[in-house]
């Protein structure tokens, strides 16, 4: 096989581990009414698993870092998602609340150390102008997941059994880390590597500066997705099958965006991509206000909201220069930041919601959080001419 059609398969692998993470991550949110009534718990209660798992994508992106920082990346990632696999597959087949919520808790903490090292790997692999596109090529297994995995996860969970909604991303894990092992050339890691010198990103301006961009801009795509359904729900007479269809074409933007991302940061350069993809996300949640009351407005809501939310291309590629010898931590918690948007956007919508300025408000705030992260994103460049980096990298 050739080192061309090896990288490819290994990017493949890659894309295959970040299906499962995306088919597991999503499926758990839908599957939820399923679990609550199977264990006798009330929904709010059945929440606290899907809280769980976003704790420990937040807990193990550095704690995953710092035990990785001597392995080759390939084995790195092959254990990660292997971990991944078995705690899902714990998770469909132990007994009651308290072990599902640990089992969650659990499959959280590779997350963002797989995502992270995994578009860094493939980043990693192809020359410096195709940085961007090898990153893309690995997360469009997470938006591919919505159009595929998620939807199958939700079918064999209504119709066979909730539990089988997590053992399907756990045995897609365990394919990928064997995968991964099999056609992933051996390349990357130090083993003499110190912890130390992960931990350093955590210290550096310049990473957290870009993680804030991530945590408070991507706030706003949280804010209008997370109260989508709910609102056509509440203020449509939409048929049966319009959800399923509005999920449906979410998962084809996010596929769309995300391609062209990789090749707009490529094309404009990270900065410039990083701000177009802002700006493309405050229109899509304008629009998203816009469309609420009317069904087949939100299902176009729905995939513009998906294709312009490609911000993570041009952050993860930017945090590569500036992270230094860092490079799996800042890779991992720029993840362990978008899940923190996740809490912050819908968290402060629901604020919205509750003092009742209506369903269209979830996009208002969404406008407010991603001009907040365009703002962070200048004020990151401010800071980098202060002490005399480079703002901006082609």
């Amino acid at each position: 096989m050739t080192e061309h059609g090896n990288l490819r398969y290994a990017i493949l692998a890659l894309a295959l581990g970040a299906f499962a993470i995306g088919t597991s991550e999503f499926a758990a949110m839908g599957l939820l009414p399923y679990f609550a009534g199977d264990l006798g718990i009330t929904e709010p209660q059945a929440g606290h698993v899907i809280s769980a798992y976003a704790l420990g994508v937040v807990i193990g992106a550095p704690l995953t870092s710092i035990m990785g920082a001597r392995l080759p990346r390939r084995r790195y990632l092959a254990a990660l998602m292997a971990f991944y696999g078995v705690m899902n597959l714990a998770a469909a087949v132990l007994p009651g609340l308290a072990a599902l919520t640990a089992m969650r808790f659990l499959a959280g903490l590779p997350h963002g150390g797989f995502l992270g090292v995994a578009m860094l790997y493939a980043a990693d692999a192809l020359p410096r102008e195709h940085r961007a596109r090898g990153a893309a090529q690995v997360i469009m297994g997470l938006t591919v997941a919505n159009i595929v995995g998620v939807p199958l996860a939700g079918w064999l969970g209504q119709s066979v059994g909730w539990r089988w909604g997590f053992a399907l991303p756990g045995f897609i894990a365990l394919l990928s880390a064997w995968l991964i092992l099999k056609v992933a050339p051996r390349v990357g890691g130090n083993p003499d590597a110190r912890p130390w010198d992960e931990l350093q990103a955590l210290r550096n301006p310049r990473v957290l500066w870009l993680l804030a961009v991530g945590a408070i801009g991507f706030g706003g795509f949280f804010a209008v997705y997370a109260f989508l359904t709910a609102a056509m729900i509440a203020t449509t007479q939409a048929p049966a099958y319009a959800i399923p269809l509005a999920l449906g074409v979410f998962g084809v933007g996010g596929t769309l965006g995300t391609w062209v991302a990789g090749r707009l940061t490529e094309r404009v350069g990270q900065i410039r991509a990083a701000y177009i993809s802002l700006a493309a996300m405050a229109a899509t949640q304008g629009f998203a206000s816009l469309a609420v009351g009317n069904w087949q407005m939100m299902v176009l809501s729905s995939f513009l909201l998906a294709a312009g939310a490609g911000l993570v291309i041009p952050l993860q590629t930017r945090l590569m220069d500036v992270a230094g010898r860092a490079q799996n931590m800042a890779a991992a918690m720029n993840h362990a930041a978008f899940n923190a948007a996740n809490a912050l956007g819908p968290f402060l919508a629901g604020l919205a919601l509750t003092a009742g300025w209506g369903w269209a408000s979830s996009g208002y705030v969404g406008i407010a959080l991603t001009a907040a992260g365009a703002l962070v994103l200048t004020m990151a460049i401010w800071h980098d001419r202060a002490s005399g980096a480079v703002a901006d990298c082609a």
